[in-house]
């Protein structure tokens, strides 16, 4: 019986080790995703289509893909995203543009920021919160 005992306790190390592990990867797993970048508290979920927004949104994007000329001379500045309401990136990786407010006797508060990979965002309240934009929507 002893034999079986020691048996019975060589299989437990093991499996005791296992669970451990996977104990560990999962609240390692935990941890990443509540820290992690993707999770902006500005950035919503969900990706929207161009053309469901305000006609001066498509105006600016257009400009945006002809490389201008804007009517801001703060359009095409470096957005700093100082709030990390979008996926942090280095310096230099996002740009704003001045979404036209009718009405507004100053910019507004309607931007686009764009990505050094296309990615291309709407803000109307002034970097408060964001949407993906799909300009092929």
């Amino acid at each position: 019986m002893s034999s079986r005992l020691r048996r019975l306790r060589r299989l437990r190390r093991p499996q005791i080790a296992l669970i451990a592990l996977i104990a560990a990867l999962a609240i390692g797993y935990a941890i990443n995703a509540l820290s992690s970048d993707d999770h902006h508290s500005g950035l919503r979920d969900g990706t929207v289509a161009l053309s469901t927004l305000p006609r001066q949104v498509s105006e600016t994007v257009d400009l945006i893909q002809a490389h201008g000329p804007f009517p801001y001379r703060q359009d095409g500045e470096i957005f700093n995203n100082a709030e990390h309401r979008l996926p942090s990136e280095p310096r230099g990786y996002y740009h704003e543009y001045t979404v036209d407010t009718p009405g507004s006797p100053d910019r507004g508060t309607r931007r686009i920021i764009t990505g050094k990979i296309g990615e291309v965002y709407y803000t109307s309240d002034h970097y408060e919160t964001f949407r993906r934009v799909d300009v092929t929507r």
